[in-house]
């Protein structure tokens, strides 16, 4: 049976899922570039689908909720879109929600405050509003719109940092193994912001690009990308609340938005990876350079070839170069962009996780074992580590931080997704013993020297005793061997046997 304070650790976790799930829901109306008329449109297209909810299940959303979480964001961030905790009461009478479907059904012209009214007036109560709204659009009452084009915004930022663009491009093979760039696009001045070659394309590498590239640009207002496992992870949505990006994921099978991206990876084909040969393990060796060597050698090549020449062609298409098009931006903007501070960058960017602390004031994480407050004895508590390093832990319970895990047992120093760049080192080389086959040898030499004996000794006599002793029908007895018969005759023999 869960405790009142598992119950309130429980409801706290799925506010903070609800949150999440409600700030990817308005992300595509929070752009403050958009008309009132191109956001209603964006707001209708929403509230016309259904979505998959927070905890499963296909879901409707209304207009007025939609709005409601666009201005409540507007005003508090991404903390005002987390649910009130709700303490439990009791629910409403099923009778009474089915007797205002059917009102509904009834007279599908009646809004949810004339079925209230007409609840109040032939029962004596009703539920709110709210509730009778969310009721008429899961049953499919309220007439979504229909025939409604969603937008997807403006085809190019007006300034720098109203949006980035992010991807990842499959690299060369460094070292025998497969390399992937992520890179982040500011949408106005084609300025490349932030980029990393790493070995896997995964959340660890994609926040190795971002998180640079946040404090070297500044905070962009939103960012578009796509459909990736890197792109949907938590961390990222969250990272993004944390800092008040709206992060914009491309509909699947549609890439409208990222042509700017695209256009960036074929010039990075043609000017860059053209020049760079793929490598195996052996060419490695023959430079006595490790694969990690070789790839911060791969990034530094980059960084040498984005900063001296593709930030001074001038584009096609804006007829400018990106640094000059992002500086000329800034300039008209009459203000630099907006910096993040150092510790709201570093906490965006931190992991959490749950644990329950055990009786002996510790707490476990991937095979680690730490000490915490012995007043959080039985509690759950919240830990915030960095996935580079485990041994760093911050404990916190209740919005309140109870200071740092003193590391009692580590096995890991890194989080199983922060895989490090390097693989496994080579097997040592052999030295050419091969133990069992010596001690297979020495045997057989053993068993070569001594005098084996034959199973025909068993039944017969030696060779000189056969020649004195005059030949019977029945064979002589060898000293200490049995005979068969004493087993047949001889019942004391068969007891004396047994035992």
């Amino acid at each position: 049976m869960s405790t009142p304070e598992q119950d309130d650790v429980k409801r706290r976790e799925r506010a903070q899922q609800v949150a999440l799930f409600r700030y990817q829901l308005i992300c595509p109306a929070l752009d403050p570039e958009l008309s009132t008329k191109a956001r209603g449109r964006i707001v209708r297209a929403i509230a016309a689908r259904s979505h998959a909810g927070p905890f499963g299940g296909q879901h409707r959303y209304s207009r007025d909720s939609l709005d409601r979480w666009i201005r409540r964001y507007r005003v508090g961030g991404f903390e005002a879109l987390i649910p009130s905790i709700r303490q439990p009461g009791s629910r409403i009478d099923t009778t009474v929600l089915e007797l205002a479907v059917a009102l509904k059904r009834e007279n599908p012209a009646r809004t949810a405050a004339q079925v209230a009214r007409i609840l109040r007036t032939s029962g004596g109560y009703s539920p709110s509003e709210s509730t009778l709204l969310r009721l008429f659009h899961r049953r499919d009452l309220m007439g979504p719109a229909t025939g409604e084009q969603v937008a997807f915004g403006r085809f190019e930022a007006d300034a720098p940092n109203q949006r980035w663009v992010g991807d990842a491009l499959h690299g060369p093979r460094v070292g025998g193994r497969k390399s992937y760039l992520f890179a982040f696009l500011d949408d106005h001045s084609r300025l490349v912001t932030g980029h990393r070659f790493g070995f896997a394309e995964d959340v660890v590498r994609l926040a190795a690009a971002f998180e640079p590239a946040l404090a070297a640009r500044g905070v962009p207002q939103s960012c578009y990308v796509d459909n990736g496992s890197a792109y949907v992870d938590a961390w990222l949505l969250r990272a993004c609340g944390k800092l008040g990006i709206r992060l914009v994921h491309s509909t699947p099978h549609r890439p409208q938005g990222r042509g700017k991206i695209e256009r960036l990876f074929r010039t990075v084909r043609e000017q860059f990876l053209v020049e760079v040969a793929d490598t195996t393990a052996a060419d490695l060796s023959e430079r006595d350079q490790s694969p990690a060597a070789a790839l911060l050698e791969l990034n530094s090549l980059f960084t040498a070839w984005v900063e001296s020449v593709y930030h001074h062609q001038v584009h096609s298409e804006t007829g400018q170069t990106p640094l000059a098009r992002w500086n000329d931006g800034w300039q008209a903007a009459g203000h630099g962009p907006a910096m993040p501070s150092a510790d709201a960058l570093t906490e965006a960017f931190l992991w959490s996780t749950l644990r329950t602390v055990t009786k002996t004031a510790t707490v476990s994480l991937h095979g680690n074992t730490y000490q915490v407050e012995p007043a959080l004895v039985g509690r759950k508590v919240e830990l915030v580590f960095s996935p580079f390093n485990l041994e760093a832990i911050q404990v916190r319970h209740g919005g309140r931080s109870y200071g740092p895990a003193v590391p009692h047992v580590i096995t890991r120093h890194a989080h199983p997704k922060a895989r490090p760049e390097t693989p496994e080192p080579p097997p040592a080389p052999g030295t050419g013993i091969a133990y069992l086959q010596l001690v297979a040898q020495a045997h057989h030499a053993q068993v070569a020297a001594d005098e084996r004996i034959g199973f025909h000794a068993l039944y017969s006599a030696p060779p000189q005793a056969a020649a004195t002793t005059p030949t019977t029908d029945e064979p002589e007895q060898i000293p200490g061997q049995t005979r068969i018969e004493d087993f047949t005759d001889n019942p004391n023999a068969q007891a004396r046997e047994a035992k």
